[in-house]
């Protein structure tokens, strides 16, 4: 059975959580270690970081308001018609819902009114969710973007938008 869950833009009150459902996540494939987003200053603080304009993060809540996964979108000073696809997670009981969909088609359309094409970064072992981005029309390119400061994850791909 596909729950249906509520996609909305980041409060303060929601802050912890998603720092909990992104360390869970982390941890789940191996990447509970520096040069990730393991060690982003920022993790804790998502409702300030992503509250300018051109940057924004939503989360899925449940119906009982239990947050299950988030997405974001932020800019690069460098790079200005680039955005990056920030710290999508989901956590197990939400995968397969269509909830990653939701918060992606959700990210993309907000990225679509400042941006060109949207970047992301992941890591080689997360297969699903390298067939999922490539289901949405990301393709792979060879090398970063921008330095993320994230030089751990391993694979990256771009968006048209």
């Amino acid at each position: 059975m596909s729950m249906k869950y509520h996609i909305r833009e980041i409060e303060e009150r929601d802050n912890q959580a998603v720092e909990k459902i992104i360390r869970y996540c982390l941890i789940e494939f191996g990447a509970d270690h520096e040069g990730c987003a393991w060690t982003d200053p920022y993790l804790g603080r998502f409702s300030q970081v992503y509250s300018t304009e051109g940057n924004r993060y939503w989360v899925a809540e449940d119906a009982d308001g239990k947050l299950v996964g988030g997405v974001g979108i932020g800019s690069f000073e460098e790079t200005p018609g680039v955005c990056e696809l920030q710290k999508m997670y989901c956590l197990p009981e939400a995968r397969g819902t269509g909830t990653a969909h939701q918060l992606l088609q959700t990210a993309l359309a907000y990225a679509e009114k400042y941006y060109r094409q949207c970047y992301l970064e992941t890591f080689g072992n997360m297969v699903a969710a390298q067939k999922f981005y490539e289901k949405h029309g990301f393709y792979r390119i060879k090398d970063q973007v921008v330095d993320t400061g994230h030089y751990t994850c391993d694979v990256f791909y771009l968006k048209d938008l």
